[in-house]
């Protein structure tokens, strides 16, 4: 019989739960901070696009790095992360890339090691990731590159993430499951899809009790603004996003004309498209409106996140972790 696994009492989700208002003490809006300090930069705003190829890709990475957000750029074929973070550095401009867990991805870091062009950031990234092999990958890039801040995920658990801050990770992803265009969930009956919230909350919890230094990344299941909200007042310091962050003229691929409508393809990390055959597949592919310029989207992220902390009662972005709230189930 499988063991049911509730260990902070009844799960929730993003619909599950309203933040409660409390006292404004702003006079506008336009007055609260959502900026905030991640790898020892200071971003503005706690959101970074998904490291999917039809999310970012190097155009896009460098844009979003001029207009002072974070990105993570991915890691597959044809994308050369030595030479990326060669370019990046050349322009002034901060690099994070992605690796992954086979030999290739060990050979990149030597490579590294060999151009003397070390990346701010790395992201192991790997769908179940409290995983021996991804252990491993961190502890080898913390003894290579001691500075690196490292990403690491995605894992569904507090004891899942504390074993990747064993391992060395500054950052760990949560969300096992949870993205619109994933298939984990119906494929293997594994994940954190409709309890994503509360896995970010006792993510959260726990690493603030072992390793408070360690940051939590919710990554996966956004499908409203005020999510970006609520994952921040259970504890996350940043979140990922996917769909609502592609289909825009900054992200990568065409415009393709559908009942005479503009749309762009968005597709999952392990789905066949990606992988180029179908073995293992976890994800899928789907066609989103186009949206336009990205610039516009992230303006009005950042707008109703300063309206979220207002409504919270603070005036900086820390301050939604005050919040109360309600269940609605």
């Amino acid at each position: 019989m499988a063991i049911e696994y509730v260990p902070k009492g009844t799960v929730f989700d993003y619909d599950d739960v309203m933040l409660v208002p409390n006292r404004c003490v702003v006079k506008s809006r336009s007055e609260v901070n959502v900026s905030t300090v991640f790898g020892g930069r200071t971003f503005n705003i706690p959101v970074v696009p998904a490291n999917m190829s039809t999310v970012v890709d190097e155009t896009t990475a460098e844009w979003l790095a001029e207009h002072g957000c974070f990105y993570i750029m991915h890691r597959f074929a044809p994308f050369e992360p030595v030479e990326f973070t060669r370019t990046m550095k050349g322009k002034g401009l901060f690099s994070s890339i992605s690796l992954g867990i086979k030999e290739g991805d060990y050979e990149v870091l030597q490579k590294f090691r060999e151009a003397d062009a070390t990346p701010d950031y790395i992201t192991i990234d790997v769908a179940h990731g409290d995983s021996e092999e991804v252990f491993k990958i961190v502890k080898t890039i913390r003894s290579m590159f001691s500075r690196v801040f490292i990403i690491a995920g995605n894992v569904a658990t507090a004891e899942g993430a504390q074993r990747l801050a064993n391992a060395g990770a500054d950052a760990v992803k949560v969300g096992v499951a949870p993205g619109s265009a994933c298939l984990t969930a119906p494929n293997t009956g594994f994940g954190s899809r409709g309890w994503q919230l509360s896995a970010v909350e006792m993510v959260s919890q726990a690493l603030d009790a072992s390793h408070p230094h360690v940051k939590v990344i919710a990554d996966g299941g956004i499908r409203q603004f005020g999510d970006i909200a609520k994952s921040i007042a259970f504890g996350a310091d940043f979140v990922m996003i996917g769909g609502m962050l592609a289909g825009h003229d900054e992200n990568p691929g065409e415009i393709i004309d559908i009942d005479g409508k503009p749309h762009k393809a968005f597709f999952g990390s392990a789905s066949e498209h990606q992988k180029g055959e179908h073995k293992h597949v976890e994800g899928k592919k789907m066609f989103l409106p186009y949206r336009g310029s990205l610039s516009v989207t992230l303006n009005t992220i950042k707008e109703h996140l300063q309206s979220s902390v207002s409504y919270a009662g603070g005036r900086e972005l820390e301050d939604l972790r005050q919040s109360g709230y309600v269940r609605l189930k």
